[in-house]
């Protein structure tokens, strides 16, 4: 029998395979034309009827669902066309993440290519989280009459109510969740508001920045020689990926093309940051290329301060602006590995005396607020639990938190509300300020709050897509296997775990590389692995083959 068809309900300690009905996988397979393996992860991540599972594994702009039931859409493009049209001037702010920025840089492009006066700033992590009362002063006095937020805004209560003072109109382009009560923007466009209709939830802000970008080019009838919103498609993908947002549905369509765009490296930007991340001139930008090469550098910046220059390195319009600021970018993340290697030392100390919590709350003066994230994220995947670092300065702190999947952090924050002074966010990752006096009272809180959500006991086991034979793991495989990808939130790459097979030795060779061999007797061909994954050949995936059925969009 087949080992997908004999996969246990438990596997062994520490892991536990996916149960697949062996003939629904046949099934599958033959209907859309792919192997068993493959079509048995589809089943297993919920892909099981054949339309829908061969849209997955073809995903095309012509299949996104234009944005009907965005509330405020309309509202924001009758004011943006009238700025437009009077030639009014448009400040555009994001947040200091790859979301913030990129969204900036979509809302930048697209307005400037419609021939908008457009001022465009990020936030400094120094001031604090998103659009503040300085910069809508600073915005006012250079003569804005309206304000774009991008990626913040849902929750800056202060800075809306300072803008409509002053006789700027503010409209906030957002994806984090949305408090109760009154907003003093002139439009709110947020997937996650009760009112909004949009069937997809989980849009990243350059997304929503995307989809207004193409509706305005819509209403303007604007020439797709003059401006097509499918150009910006390579910085919807790296601050879609970059934020942790599902790579399904509308997503995965997004970062599928834009990934296929920055693979051409036509943004000066884009192209300099790629090279100084070593990514060879000629190979295909990956998701996972945009996680831990170009996405790190372009939230350097911001984590140490000042995240304009990353801003200014994706609007860059000439080779040697984007070489020097790259440069700048580059210098930056070598700085901010540095400050996170400390705090991840001292981190890992102060959570040994929390190793049997159901969650991992630590924090201490003088740590990085710009590392905590990272911080975060290392220890859920060192601990598989929810994690929250916070950094201490003067006693006031600034922290992050990162999860486990199945728990929702900004519900979880929400349940221990009390013992913060501002907190935001979304599912996957939130942030959140504290005195600290808080910090023990909130730490005994949100562990309470995970215990009751999750239970004590909150170490998943590893759960593998398919237990396979090492004859099944060929070039083929591989290749077909990569039509899966983009990989990320919500479809990560898929795990394999091999029965019956016994190492003689391991030994790590490289930099990231293990090497398996097996004992006297058995197959000795050597499998190498790099994190986590068997590499065969180049390890890379092939390029994806030209899209059709979306020669422009038109919503």
């Amino acid at each position: 029998m087949s080992p997908m068809s004999s996969w246990p309900a438990d596997g062994p300690v520490g892991w536990q395979a996916q149960p697949i009905d062996e003939a629904r996988a046949a099934a599958l397979a033959a209907e859309i034309g792919v192997s068993r393996l493959t079509a048995a992860i589809l089943l297993g991540r919920g892909f099981g009827d054949s339309a829908r599972a061969a849209r997955f594994l073809a995903p095309r702009l012509a299949d996104l669902r234009p944005p009907e039931g965005m509330v405020d859409l309309e509202r924001t493009l009758d004011r943006l066309a009238q700025a437009l049209a009077g030639r009014e001037r448009i400040a555009i702010f994001g947040d200091y993440d790859v979301d913030g920025v990129t969204t900036a840089a979509v809302l930048a492009g697209a307005l400037r290519a419609l021939g908008g006066d457009v001022i465009a700033r990020v936030a400094n992590r120094r001031s604090g989280y998103g659009v503040g009362t300085d910069d809508v002063a600073r915005f006012a006095d250079e003569g804005c009459r309206v304000l774009v937020t991008g990626d913040c805004g849902t929750s800056d209560h202060d800075a809306l109510a300072a803008a409509r003072a002053r006789g700027i109109d503010a409209i906030v382009i957002d994806h984090h969740q949305v408090p109760s009560g009154e907003s003093a923007a002139f439009a709110l466009i947020n997937p996650h508001r009760p009112d909004d209709r949009f069937p997809f939830k989980g849009l990243a802000s350059c997304g929503v920045a995307f989809y207004l970008a193409g509706a305005l080019r819509t209403r303007l009838a604007v020439d797709a020689v003059r401006f097509d919103p499918r150009d910006l498609l390579d910085l919807v993908a790296l601050g879609t990926v970059a934020d942790l947002v599902p790579l399904v549905d509308e997503n995965r369509i997004l970062v599928a093309a834009g990934l296929r765009i920055a693979s051409t490296r036509r943004r000066p930007g884009l192209r300099a940051l790629a090279a100084l991340a070593g990514i060879e001139p000629d190979e295909p930008i990956t998701a996972e290329h945009v996680s831990f090469r170009l996405a790190p550098r372009l939230n350097a910046a911001g984590r140490l301060g000042e995240a304009q220059l990353a801003l200014d390195l994706l609007l860059a319009a000439d080779e040697a602006t984007a070489e020097r600021l790259a440069a700048e970018l580059d210098d930056c993340n070598r700085q901010r590995q540095m400050i996170q290697e400390q705090v991840w030392t001292e981190a890992l100390a102060a959570c040994e005396r929390h190793e049997t919590d159901a969650a991992l709350v630590v924090g201490a003066e003088g740590w990085h607020a710009g590392v905590v994230g990272i911080v975060a994220a290392k220890l859920v995947e060192k601990y598989a639990r929810p994690a929250i670092v916070i950094g201490f300065e003067a006693g006031q702190g600034r922290g992050s938190a990162r999860t486990v999947p199945g728990f929702n952090l900004y519900e979880a924050l929400t349940g221990c509300a009390e013992h913060l002074s501002r907190y935001g966010g979304h599912a996957a990752a939130a942030g959140m300020s504290l005195g600290i006096d808080r910090l023990e009272p909130f730490r005994r809180a949100f562990v309470r709050e995970t215990e009751r959500r999750l239970g004590v006991s909150v170490r998943p086991a590893l759960v593998v897509d398919a237990v396979v034979e090492l004859h099944e793991l060929d070039i083929r495989a591989a290749e077909e296997l990569g039509r899966l990808a983009p990989f990320g939130a919500a479809n990560a790459q898929p795990i394999f775990a091999l029965a019956g097979v016994t190492a003689e030795s391991t030994r790590l060779v490289g930099k990231g590389h293990l090497m398996l061999s097996p004992p006297p007797g058995r197959n000795r061909r050597r499998h190498r692995i790099r994190n986590g994954r068997p590499r065969s050949g180049t390890g890379r995936v092939p390029r994806p083959g030209r899209q059709r059925g979306a020669r422009h969009l038109s919503w």
